[in-house]
C-alpha cells in the first residue's frame, strides 16, 4: 500500500502517489454510498473522536456519516461546553483523550498548529479537519477527487481560484496538492486578500477577475468571510462583487467547459451568483458535498489500517 502515513495533518507531507492512492479507494466509497445499503465494516470495533474547537456543520457531518458507514463507534465532543473552555491546556486534553483509547481522532482548531501538537500527544490516528491558516487537507482531496471524476484527470489543468486568499486553510490545501499533481495555478483577488507567500507555492497572482480567468478549466471560489468587513480588506460587499463576484460575464473568460465549485458556505450575491452555483451543467459544488463523505471515508480507512499494522508490531515486539 502506497499510504503509509499514521496521521493525516496536511497535504505537504503527502507525495503524488499517496494522494493517488487516496482518491482511488474514495472513488470506490463514491460507489458503496450510492448503493441502497451503505455499510462497510473497515472500522468495526474502532471509535472515532470528532472535537470541532470551531464551528462547522458540513465538515463535521461529513466525517460523522464516514465514520458510521465504515462502522465505528462515533463520538462527537461538544467543545463550547468542555474543560478546555475551563482552562484546560491541549496536553490536559490529549491525556484524557489517551485515557479513553479512541482509534482516530479528527479535530478542527482555530489556531495553525494545534491538530500537529494534539497528534504528537495522543496515541491514536488524528486527522487534520483544518487548523488556523494552515491546512485543511480533506477539503483539497474532495476538490481533487471531484476535479478528476469531472474532467477525467488532475494534471494538466488551468485551476483559478478565486477570493478570499489571505484567510483561506482550503486555498492553501488546494495550492499544495494541484501543485503536486502538475497543475497550472492562478490566484485571483484584490490585494489586501493576497498574501505574498502564496506566489512562492507556484501560483500565478492576478487582480483582475478577467484576465485571471481566462482559458480556466476549473473555477474555484472561496468563501468571503464576513467578519473581514469590518477590518477594512474590501471597500463593500457589492463592489467585491461587481469586481470579484462570479457571475455570468465573468465565467464566460473560462473555457466553456470549465466547471465551478465552492467549499461552502456560499454567499450568494457576494462571492457567486446564484445562477452559477445552481447551474447543473457547470456547478460541481453539490458534487463536492458527496465526494467530501467519500474522501473522509478513504482518509479513515487507510489511516486505520496503518495503525492496526502499527499495534500488531507492537504487540509482536513485546513477544520478543
Amino acid at each position: 500500500m502506497a499510504f503509509r502515513a499514521r496521521h493525516l495533518l496536511g497535504i505537504e507531507q503527502l507525495s503524488a502517489l499517496e494522494i493517488t492512492t487516496i482518491l482511488d479507494l474514495a472513488d470506490r466509497y463514491v460507489d458503496l454510498n450510492r448503493r441502497t445499503v451503505k455499510q462497510s465494516d473497515a472500522l468495526a470495533g474502532m471509535t472515532q473522536i470528532n472535537m470541532f474547537f470551531e464551528n462547522s456543520t458540513r465538515t463535521q457531518s461529513s466525517f460523522e456519516i464516514a465514520g458510521k458507514r465504515l462502522g465505528a463507534d462515533v463520538m462527537n465532543m461538544n467543545m463550547a461546553t468542555s474543560s478546555v473552555k475551563k482552562g484546560e491546556t491541549l496536553i490536559d486534553t490529549a491525556m484524557t483523550l489517551n485515557a479513553m483509547h479512541p482509534d482516530l481522532l479528527v479535530v478542527r482548531h482555530g489556531a495553525s498548529g494545534a491538530v500537529n501538537l494534539l497528534a504528537q500527544k495522543v496515541d491514536c490516528a488524528v486527522l487534520n479537519a483544518g487548523d488556523g491558516r494552515h491546512e485543511h487537507p480533506t477539503q483539497a482531496l474532495l476538490d481533487a477527487l471531484t476535479i478528476r471524476r469531472s474532467k477525467g484527470r488532475i494534471e494538466r489543468l488551468t485551476v483559478a481560484i478565486c477570493g478570499d486568499v489571505a484567510h483561506s486553510r482550503v486555498a492553501r490545501s488546494n495550492l499544495i496538492l494541484l501543485g503536486k499533481m502538475g497543475n497550472n495555478l492562478r490566484l485571483i483577488g484584490p490585494p489586501t486578500l493576497m498574501p505574498p507567500g502564496f506566489a512562492e507555492l507556484g501560483a500565478g497572482i492576478y487582480g483582475d477577475m478577467r484576465e485571471g480567468l481566462k482559458d480556466a478549466d476549473v473555477v474555484m471560489m472561496l468563501r468571503l468571510q464576513k467578519e473581514r468587513m469590518d477590518g477594512g480588506f474590501v471597500p463593500s460587499m457589492r463592489e467585491y462583487y461587481h469586481r470579484y463576484g462570479l457571475d455570468a460575464e465573468k465565467l464566460a473568460f473560462a473555457k466553456p467547459d470549465a466547471i465551478v465549485m465552492h467549499p461552502g458556505p456560499m454567499n450568494r450575491g457576494v462571492e457567486i451568483d446564484g445562477e452559477i452555483a445552481d447551474d447543473i451543467n457547470r456547478s460541481v459544488i453539490q458534487d463536492q458535498v458527496e465526494m467530501g463523505v467519500a474522501v473522509r471515508m478513504a482518509c479513515m480507512d487507510l489511516l486505520a489500517r496503518n495503525l492496526r499494522a502499527e499495534r500488531g508490531r507492537r504487540l509482536m515486539d513485546s513477544y520478543v
